[in-house]
């Protein structure tokens, strides 16, 4: 991520003048259709719209007939609006819908991002962008052959307290930056998640929470990694781990000499990042939860709690919602594109493949690992 783009982010003075030129060039916000209603979609996504100046909900697609009826009766749809995976693609024929929200397993991200592109609608695509380089490269190419935005959906540089970590890091409030800590897992404890099946999932913790580790170690330090070396720890008799891995824990080098520990794990409990500078440090804990972040700094501990300022007054998935509705309509490229998702996934096939072989893999920056 070069700093230029960063700067936006951080000073969200270019979100906000985006967001007013859109406001005065068109006349309506623009229509999403939320792909995908399990949890995230529909109990964190959907309840955002009441929250956007910019975007609102168009239409539901679902493999649930009389799921996407009640939400779409709930939410004033009409029925032209509802859509199974199996018509998905008439959504071309459908006015009202500029955008469509990928909020599907990952295994299936590439494919609902290249038929959205292919009817012509621009795309937000949930995390991880996909399952191999080799997707994250057909989806940016099906959006540029469409001449759509591509956007994934790394909602933490839009969240207050990220935004502020990574504003002090960035004017060089911990100095010259030296390492970076960022461990996330959970407690996976149903056997039968899609999270636990490779098919859907393309892997196991490293493919959920550690994205969440490997961007927070990019976006604290500013920097590309040139190397990565990693290990593995999975129990292959917990029935949960037949057929991902349990905890990857990597450690990346970065061209200035900083190091980054980075961990993800599915039996365990822990958001947090820490960034450490010779003339101070600053921590997130918790760092990326959907609310309730708190961010420190200090010499050598928590010596002072900061209070983010409130930035554009949204929370942080309407202000995604709304940053690649503004893009769309300005020409602008979302500050979290489909190239950013592309260089993530290039890290994580060669993190898995740090561990599998057990030796440092060198990465050269626009390449595969």
């Amino acid at each position: 991520m070069d700093l230029g783009r960063r700067e936006l982010v951080l000073g969200g003075l270019a979100l906000t003048a985006a967001s007013r030129a859109v406001a005065q060039g068109r006349s309506r916000p623009l229509g999403y259709a939320i792909v995908g209603l399990g949890y995230y979609g529909l109990g964190v996504i959907i309840p955002q719209f009441k929250n956007c100046e910019h975007s609102r909900l168009a239409a539901v697609v679902s493999g649930d007939p009389a799921k996407a009826k009640k939400v779409a009766a709930e939410h004033g749809l009409p029925a032209r609006s509802i859509y199974s995976y199996a018509n998905f693609d008439t959504i071309r024929d459908n006015p009202d819908v500029d955008i469509v929200y990928v909020c599907l397993p990952n295994g299936l991200h590439a494919e609902y991002t290249i038929r959205a592109a292919r009817a012509g609608k621009h795309v937000l695509c949930e995390k991880p962008m996909a399952v191999s380089v080799a997707e994250c490269e057909a989806m940016i190419g099906a959006c540029k052959r469409a001449n759509r935005k591509l956007m994934i959906g790394y909602r933490c540089h839009f969240e207050p307290n990220n935004l502020e970590a990574m504003r002090i890091a960035r004017s060089g409030g911990v100095g010259r930056i030296r390492y970076v800590r960022s461990e996330h897992g959970f407690v996976q404890g149903d056997p039968s998640a899609w999270r636990l099946k490779r098919a859907l999932s393309g892997g196991g913790s490293l493919m959920d929470m550690g994205i969440y580790s490997l961007q927070a170690a990019r976006y604290m330090t500013g920097e590309e990694p040139i190397a990565v070396t990693a290990r593995e720890s999975t129990d292959r008799k917990d029935p949960r781990f037949k057929e991902v891995e349990d905890m990857i824990d990597w450690t990346l080098e970065f061209p200035s000499g900083a190091l980054g520990g980075c961990l993800s794990m599915y039996s365990a409990n822990q958001n947090r990042i820490l960034l450490m500078g010779d003339k101070g440090r600053v921590e997130l804990e918790p760092a990326t939860r959907y609310d309730g972040n708190r961010i420190w700094t200090g010499k050598d501990g928590r010596e002072q709690e900061v209070t983010p300022p409130p930035g554009p007054g949204k929370t942080q998935f309407a202000a995604q919602l709304d940053h690649l509705s503004t893009c769309a309509v300005s020409g602008r490229e979302p500050i979290v594109s489909g190239e950013e998702g592309l260089r993530d996934m290039r890290i994580v096939e060669a993190i898995y493949r740090s561990a599998r072989e057990g030796r440092t893999i060198r990465l050269t920056s626009g390449q595969r690992a």
